[in-house]
């Protein structure tokens, strides 16, 4: 049995695909994936046969790259056609993203099933364009069936998480970064592309922090500055260290994508949520950032606020177990085992 499988542009993209493709793998699947030429997923996906193809993005905005993004979007669409000729795979499962629209719709039409994840709560353009013509939308949260047209569609699986995040070794964060057991930690990042408002933010109150915490702040590739200051540790990027370092922190201040969200809901951390405000999106981390402080799971500050920065990560910290009950009424799904029946399910009555 093959699965093909896409999504990309961002981590929150990626990283999902990678839980899968781990179950995958162990049941004897073979397995492909198709992604952008240079986008992050070529860089995270390292362990199946990669299929490169041209991407664009559809903006709602101007900006001089719609003019020829369309032909890149063109060129990736035929060069879908001939990968999944080629491949013929049983199934194609798409995290979404732009990078996933070119391959999802010559699955359709060469009458290969498709399953999409969406984590947002409300839905992103890409995946809106993929709904009319995939078999079945998985979605994180319940609330987010109310946004879809072919809600009809909709399972509730929640997101797939990699096995590395779920079995974080607090001692072995200690040893990789020179950090202590012993003293609360303050973990701190922006997303795979890193934050510049959340690093500026961070930086500017380290010395306040540093007084209560040892911080590990992931800042995004080149984005590492020249403090050196005991208990800081900067990092662009955590691969599977991730795990042990969330593992090991006692609150966390992060983005507000959805797939994050889901991780430190699933991880039961306490943790400040930063979202990208509407004028840097669409406003969907606007939108999970107050629903799940809504829920009372999440706090929320504005990046700029960073004044406050200090003053609600000390809150956080000292409410931080009536936080954790209040998370833990959080149903955590087995999402890989949901996900994994309904591929069984969509190949078995495959024509």
């Amino acid at each position: 049995m093959k699965i093909l499988f896409t999504g990309g542009g961002s981590a929150g993209h990626v990283t999902p695909n990678i839980a899968l493709i781990e179950h995958f793998q162990q049941v004897g699947w073979d397995i492909v994936y198709v992604g952008s030429v240079s986008g992050i997923e070529r860089e995270l996906i390292a362990s199946v046969r990669y299929h490169a193809i041209s991407s664009g993005k559809l903006r709602r905005y101007f900006d001089w790259q719609n003019f020829t993004d369309p032909f890149r979007i063109l060129w990736g669409f035929l060069q879908s056609l001939v990968i999944c000729l080629r491949e013929r795979p049983e199934v194609v499962f798409s995290k979404g993203g732009f990078v996933a629209v070119p391959i999802v719709f010559a699955a359709w039409l060469w009458r290969i099933p498709v399953i999409c994840h969406e984590s947002d709560v409300t839905p992103g353009l890409a995946n809106k364009l993929c709904f009319p013509v995939v078999q079945k939308i998985c979605i994180n949260f319940p609330e987010t069936a109310r946004y879809i047209k072919h809600a009809d569609k909709t399972v509730v699986t929640g997101t797939p998480i990699r096995r590395s995040l779920l079995n974080g070794n607090k001692q072995a964060a200690c040893d990789a970064f020179g950090l202590s057991a012993d003293q609360p930690t303050l973990l701190v990042f922006g997303g795979s592309l890193g934050a510049t408002a959340i690093n500026q933010m961070v930086r500017a109150s380290l010395v306040k922090l540093l007084e209560s915490f040892q911080v590990v702040h992931v800042v995004g590739v080149g984005n590492i500055s020249d403090i050196d200051i005991p208990g800081y540790v900067q990092r662009e990027f955590l691969h599977d260290e991730f795990g042990d370092v969330l593992a090991l922190a006692d609150v966390v201040v992060a983005r507000a994508g959805a797939n994050t969200i889901y991780e430190l809901l699933v991880s039961r951390k306490p943790h400040i949520l930063i979202p990208l405000s509407s004028a840097a999106s669409r406003g969907d981390q606007l939108y999970n950032a107050k629903t799940f402080s809504t829920a009372g799971y999440s706090r929320i500050l504005d990046e700029k606020d960073g004044e406050s920065l200090v003053d609600l990560v000390l809150q956080v910290h000292r409410d931080r177990q009536e936080i954790v009950h209040r998370i833990e009424e959080f149903a955590v799904m087995d999402s890989v085992a949901e996900i994994t029946d309904l591929v069984s399910q969509v190949v078995e009555r495959r024509p």
